[in-house]
């Protein structure tokens, strides 16, 4: 029999309690149990609601927001933070629908692949704020200077009609293609997001500028990445090499997206597992517990988020 672990979510914004990334993993585990009064809440930074609980706290993010352990108890970011109260689970993990053995190709599909016709280049997105995603907005308009990049996401469409949302939407579409353009919206150590997974679960070469890290935890020799170059047209250039010389595509297409192969630690799942046994076989007061916190102002804010 499975302990059974009370758990509650708040402040995600659309999420299935029932149905996600967490639930999915923990249920290995536990027999997990949504309740209104949990021994854990995993909430994330899209609102306040958190602040009405009184259990042990942890914190999830899939931005560039490093945890506050005055507010919550423990926490997954996707930062190298040397801390037991943290665990590094970089964006790509849950935000993906690829796992690790969907990134595991085989030569006779490297073959196929690199015979099918690809066109030249996708790309995906939904912000084009020039003040948070300026870098990879003016790449997109160097390289379509180079070759047509077709663009189906809800900002920068060029196609006529956005992707509808979907993992596996986004890996058929992408499948069409030699290369996919995934720029993050910032380069910070250990932010790596879905984009690059998403471009290598449809076998395309990834044009990739964001986390300096990256070959931690990806092989190098399988993308394209801006931070080894010195300029964008160095970079444009390399790009444009990998196209021309189908020796040299097939040689990187051909490169396993794992250094060992296989896959990396961050999608071990027990790493998780074992960090929920450790939060829950801490006896230590919450920190919601600790401070002194006014019964009437608690109501008023959530009378006020209704």
């Amino acid at each position: 029999m499975k302990p059974t672990l009370r758990l509650d979510f708040c402040d995600f914004g659309g999420l299935d309690k029932t149905d996600n990334f967490f639930t999915h993993v923990l249920s290995k585990g536990y027999d997990v149990v949504i309740d209104d009064r949990p021994e854990i809440l995993i909430y994330s930074n899209t609102g306040h609601l958190h602040r009405l609980y009184t259990c042990k706290k942890v914190f999830w993010t899939s931005e560039t927001l490093r945890p506050d352990f005055g507010v919550c108890d423990y926490a997954m970011t996707c930062f190298y933070i040397d801390d037991p109260r943290h665990l590094r689970l970089p964006c790509y993990v849950p935000g993906s629908g690829a796992t690790p053995a969907d990134l595991r190709k085989t030569p006779e599909e490297v073959d196929a692949v690199a015979r099918s016709g690809r066109k030249f280049c996708s790309f995906i997105i939904t912000n084009a704020n020039r003040r948070k995603a300026g870098t990879r907005v003016d790449f997109f308009r160097r390289l379509c200077r180079f070759r047509h990049v077709d663009s189906a996401g809800r900002a920068l469409n060029n196609m006529g009609e956005a992707l509808p949302l979907g993992t596996r939407i986004k890996r058929d579409f992408n499948a069409g293609y030699k290369f996919h353009l995934c720029y993050e919206n910032k380069s910070v150590d250990g932010y790596t997001t879905e984009k690059l997974v998403d471009a290598m679960w449809a076998r395309c070469i990834p044009i990739y500028w964001g986390n300096p890290l990256v070959g931690r935890e990806f092989n190098k020799r399988s993308f394209l990445h801006r931070n080894d170059y010195g300029s964008d047209e160095e970079f444009i250039e390399k790009i444009a090499e990998i196209d021309r010389d189908e020796g040299k595509y097939r040689a990187m297409l051909a490169e396993p997206y794992f250094p060992d192969g296989e896959g990396n630690e961050f999608y071990r799942e027990e790493r998780i597992l074992a960090f929920f046994d450790r939060i829950l076989s801490d006896n230590a007061p919450p920190v919601s517990r600790r401070r002194r916190f006014l019964h009437p102002f608690r109501w008023r804010l959530a009378k006020a988020m209704r």
